[in-house]
């Protein structure tokens, strides 16, 4: 991958979108990281379940796709996917708004690249995307989705009982959401 195909870049992270070519590294990531992700989400960790994964957030326009990608050094080209952030079911219009999914893979999970990763999505989607507003729902035992938005500035707002349908039964969701205006005020920017 070359920096050209980097939607935004940090110290430690970039971002840039799917692809069907990443489909041999993300599956291998994703079989690595079953017991981290388990019971709260299920990458897809074989060839066919990726392309069908990676093709509907490349080629839906109400989702958007992120590979989280650790730099080399700092400074060099991606050392290889740390994760993934999805937006899902943007909304256009008054609403400007769309979903959060993500995870972290084993290699990568507490060493804090999710967070600056999550930092690059939000001001992609808060600029170049248009939105205002991204929310997350979070089934409330999983401390480390829910520690990665606490850090990010997401504010709570609420309960969602049986909000999701996940390994084989209907999972209470908190509901976590953070606007344009509330990550402008926590880097002293205007939105």
């Amino acid at each position: 991958m070359s920096e050209s195909d980097y939607l935004a870049e940090g110290r430690r992270t970039a971002i840039r979108p799917f692809a069907l070519a990443d489909a041999e590294e993300f599956t291998s990531r994703a079989r690595e990281s079953r017991d981290l992700h388990s019971p709260w989400l299920f990458p897809p960790d074989e060839a066919r379940a990726y392309a069908a994964y990676a093709g509907r957030l490349i080629d839906d326009p109400t989702r958007a796709g992120f590979l989280v990608c650790e730099r080399g050094g700092g400074s060099g080209p991606a050392a290889g996917i740390a994760g993934f952030i999805n937006i899902n079911n943007i909304v256009s219009g008054a609403f400007r708004c769309g979903a959060l999914g993500y995870g972290a893979f084993a290699h990568a999970a507490g060493r804090g690249l999710m967070g600056d990763g999550l930092d690059l999505v939000l001001r992609y989607a808060f600029g170049p995307l248009g939105l205002h507003r991204l929310e997350a729902n979070i089934q409330p035992g999983n401390e480390g989705s829910l520690a990665l938005v606490r850090r990010a500035g997401f504010r709570l707002e609420g309960f969602s009982p049986d909000f999701l349908f996940i390994d084989g039964a209907w999972r209470d969701h908190e509901r976590w959401a953070i606007t344009a205006e509330m990550t402008a005020e926590m880097t002293g920017e205007k939105s």
